[in-house]
């Protein structure tokens, strides 16, 4: 990786207040472990509208904090320019990944590369279930997903 020319993964789920802002704060707690803060540009956001401006799930920040781990971010719907400046687009589920590959066929030079976070798990476990209508274990099993996963997507060359 070229040290002038930071990466970019943008998360993605259907609210942006549960999995997706997960997945952003432990990847960008990964990469300030590692010191490659200024070699990447991390954010996250919905496919939906249903949550926008919204804080993150209080039973995922609770679930954070337990691991040491803050998230500050509000809710935000996918937008056109993020297809256009973001090199990744790491999505938790099927219906996710439909719903992304539909809007970037709609954008002329779409050039991030969308995909599934969990086809980085070495479990295999390819997709991350929505914890919303589960209980605080279903935020703890979201977090160990997107933490093997974010491991191992830091770890690949880009």
């Amino acid at each position: 990786m070229a040290a002038d020319k930071a990466k970019s993964v943008l998360f993605v789920c259907l609210g942006n207040i549960c999995r997706s802002p997960i997945a952003e704060a432990v990847f960008r707690k990964l990469v300030t472990e590692e010191n490659l803060e200024n070699k990447w540009r991390i954010d996250s956001a919905a496919t939906s509208t249903y949550e926008i401006g919204n804080s993150p799930d209080y039973r995922g920040q609770n679930c954070m904090r337990k691991h040491g781990i803050t998230m500050n971010h509000i809710a935000r719907q996918i937008t056109k320019d993020d297809f256009l400046t973001f090199d990744y687009i790491l999505c938790m589920d099927e219906s996710n990944l439909r719903d992304l590959r539909r809007k970037c066929n709609q954008i002329k030079n779409c050039k991030a590369q969308i995909e599934l976070l969990g086809s980085y798990d070495p479990e295999k476990q390819l997709i991350i279930e929505d914890p919303y209508y589960g209980n605080d274990e279903d935020f703890e099993t979201v977090y160990q997903q997107c933490l093997r996963c974010c491991k191992e997507f830091l770890e690949k060359p880009h």
